[in-house]
């Protein structure tokens, strides 16, 4: 109990000592990554921190940003992880920031992940705090849900080119070695066995790479 009451006192302590844009520039991140005139924070031994806003805005940077009332993460030196309460926009959609770093050294860059790709911006954009106008939080939603399916769809096509991909160069790594034939192929590939035939041919040109025998066979 004791122990708790003392890191509640610290995180009251840490807000009168300093402001948050000296805790972010403490940590070699840049004071704009949050819009001016933040006054209530919150933080802790671990780096955990909550800012709150008067109310949810947007900021204008080489891209907007939109801050929720509560913004929260864990802060290090060069980086904040788990971010919380803040959103891009891409290409007309709101994406949530869920991390941002810089290089250490610098490169004069900053990056954020934003699920989907990592953005990165000019370092030198986000040197001063910004003034932030109050939105239309529906429209808000409405772009982060479009955004949020877009993401999905994105990471799923991507597993499937992946498996499309690495059949097809499997396939044509097995011509060029000269293992298919004609008759292989009229009788062995088709969409039922398909897999099975895709997975003994890559087996057998496994164990040719590993015997040393690959390439010696004449291609067809």
């Amino acid at each position: 109990m004791f122990l708790l009451l003392l890191c509640s006192i610290f995180a009251v302590l840490s807000t009168a000592e300093s402001s948050i844009y000296e805790v972010l520039e403490s940590h070699g991140l840049p004071r704009g990554l949050l819009p001016k005139g933040v006054k209530n924070f919150t933080l802790d031994n671990s780096g955990k921190f909550v800012v709150h806003l008067d109310q949810a805005c947007n900021a204008k940077f080489e891209n907007e940003f939109h801050y929720d009332r509560n913004v929260s993460g864990t802060i290090s030196y060069g980086q904040i992880h788990a971010l919380s309460g803040i959103e891009a926009q891409d290409l007309f959609l709101w994406f949530p920031v869920k991390d941002i770093r810089v290089d250490i050294p610098s490169s004069g860059l900053i990056y954020f992940n934003v699920g989907v790709v990592s953005k990165q911006f000019s370092l030198s954009s986000f040197e001063t705090p910004r003034d932030c106008t109050v939105v239309q939080l529906m429209d808000l939603q409405d772009d982060m849900h479009i955004a949020d399916a877009v993401s999905k769809v994105f990471s799923l096509s991507g597993l499937v080119l992946f498996y499309v991909d690495h059949f097809l160069l499997e396939f044509l790594l097995l011509i060029l070695f000269g293992k298919i034939e004609d008759s292989n192929l009229a009788t062995d590939v088709s969409p039922c066995n398909s897999g099975t035939w895709a997975k003994s041919q890559s087996e057998e040109l496994r164990y040719k790479f590993d015997q040393g025998n690959i390439g010696r066979k004449a291609i067809l």
